[in-house]
């Protein structure tokens, strides 16, 4: 299933974090601590607006304030608290628009500092912090989820709390507390990455390593949240990412946490896509980082190119992969940065409306569709077969039009053999394709996009991963 299984001394460690032959995310919450080095840059503060809107979508587990390259010798909590703050004078009116929002006063508990210092100057004897002792607590917790660490800054925190763990537990200890860990981080901020990578090598560990191109310009898979034309992302729709659109949609006439979201300097929500990655909208799987989802599609390779801090890595990582998307301006862009930025539309309008849940009654906004399949998420077919697709079921709690459309999606699968397949009625409730010649057995993805006709238009998804068997 798998495109780039080149080196089995490792697939040990890839089926340790897959869920098997699963589709879709499980509708249970996950759980999830940041590290952000907020203040060094708008950035983060913006990125956390955004998480506070979301954030019952989550068990959040902790708020952790970090140094980074930018930042390296202070750490910036009272802003977490401020935002928080602001949060808690919306939360009752998220409330009326979806369970599940935490207190401020329980997020307020959670905020922690970490050891305020550079990289892995913050890491060794005496070296704890608040922070790293409360990832040891959170994952020590008696909770068989695993945690996910978004890592927005440098990840010297966890890796303190790391290193604690390798020197106070045995053996069987170390690997127990790893295997419940699952990273995901916004480049190298600082050198104690690749050290984690190094010493904890089964550790589950997105990361899109900081490359420095030509035109001196340093591109990530991450850049594709914002990126626009003048830096390289032909094709992709700068307008719902300007200042100007945010002032319209989130920074003005949305309440107290609308008027903490700064305006951006150097690229909006940089650490956004660490987040975006656990959206549990019908998209993605986090366990499955080559499926791709709103905050990138990642492959299980070892890179070969120099990263900021260290030599190249010497064991597969999950990291950048390519998607080929049709821009805005209808040419087609093969790059790592697409894999965001083709679902722009989606999760701009998406925050925009979670925004207006800030200030606005049920029934003055807008909610997403609910999206369902007349049929499994898994099939398995023979060559030639026509594969029927349905979304007979699909609602939306708002009485709004339902707009379909059924994608290929032919980077995660598989079948290269013809690179877009063709889904008859492919905008329509039900859609079939015929099954395509194989020589062995291959897997195809298509997805279902489901859109209302609300203001703005909200979509949600639904994964079909079909496996084709050659004809006997």
């Amino acid at each position: 299933m798998y495109r780039n299984a080149l080196l089995p001394s490792m697939i040990f460690l890839f089926l340790l974090f897959a869920s098997i032959c699963s589709a879709q995310q499980s509708n249970q919450k996950l759980r999830v601590l940041v590290l952000t080095d907020i203040e060094n840059e708008p950035d983060d503060a913006e990125s956390m607006v955004r998480f506070m809107v979301y954030s019952n979508m989550w068990d959040v587990e902790g708020l952790v304030a970090t140094t980074s390259i930018h930042q390296r010798d202070k750490i910036a909590d009272g802003r977490i608290k401020e935002i928080v703050t602001a949060y808690g004078k919306v939360r009752n009116n998220l409330l009326l628009h979806e369970p599940g929002f935490a207190t401020e006063s329980y997020l307020q508990s959670i905020i922690k500092k970490g050891y305020a210092n550079y990289g892995m100057n913050a890491v060794g004897e005496g070296k704890d912090s608040e922070g790293s002792n409360w990832i040891i607590s959170v994952v020590d917790k008696k909770d068989d989820r695993p945690l996910w660490v978004t890592v927005w800054g440098g990840a010297n925190c966890l890796a303190q709390a790391l290193w604690k763990v390798k020197h106070t537990r045995s053996k069987e200890a170390v690997e127990q507390f790893v295997s419940k860990l699952r990273v995901y981080t916004i480049s190298d901020q600082d050198d104690s990455g690749p050290w984690i990578r190094k010493n904890f090598p089964g550790l589950f560990y997105i990361v899109s390593p900081g490359v420095h191109s030509k035109n001196g310009y340093h591109y990530s898979t991450w850049t594709g949240i914002s990126g626009d034309n003048r830096h390289g992302f032909g094709g992709a729709d700068s307008t719902i990412i300007s200042n100007k659109w945010l002032l319209e949609n989130v920074r003005t006439n949305h309440g107290p946490l609308g008027a903490e979201y700064p305006e951006w300097k150097y690229i909006m929500e940089g650490d956004t896509p660490s987040f975006l990655y656990l959206m549990n909208n019908g998209l993605g799987n986090p366990e499955h980082p080559d499926y791709g989802s709103w905050g990138g599609r990642y492959e299980w390779y070892t890179p070969r190119y120099r990263k900021w801090f260290m030599e190249e890595e010497t064991r597969p990582i999950w990291s950048n992969a390519e998607d080929e998307v049709k821009g805005v301006d209808d040419n087609y862009y093969s790059s790592d940065k697409a894999t965001i930025w083709r679902w722009r539309s989606a999760y701009q309008n998406d925050f925009a409306a979670r925004m207006d849940w800030c200030v606005k009654k049920y029934s003055e906004a807008n909610h997403p569709p609910i999206a369902k399949l007349n049929h499994a998420n898994n099939m398995e077919v023979i060559a030639g077969d026509t594969v029927r697709l349905s979304a007979a079921g699909s609602t939306d709690p708002d009485g709004n039009q339902l707009n379909y459309e059924w994608m290929h999606y032919p980077e995660p699968g598989t079948y290269q053999g013809n690179h877009i397949l063709s889904i008859r009625d492919y905008n329509k409730q039900s859609a079939y394709f015929i099954a395509p010649m194989v020589t062995q057995a291959e897997t195809i993805h298509i997805v279902l996009l489901l859109t209302d006709n609300g203001l703005p238009a909200l979509t949600r998804y639904q994964r079909v991963i079909i496996t084709v068997k050659p004809a006997r």
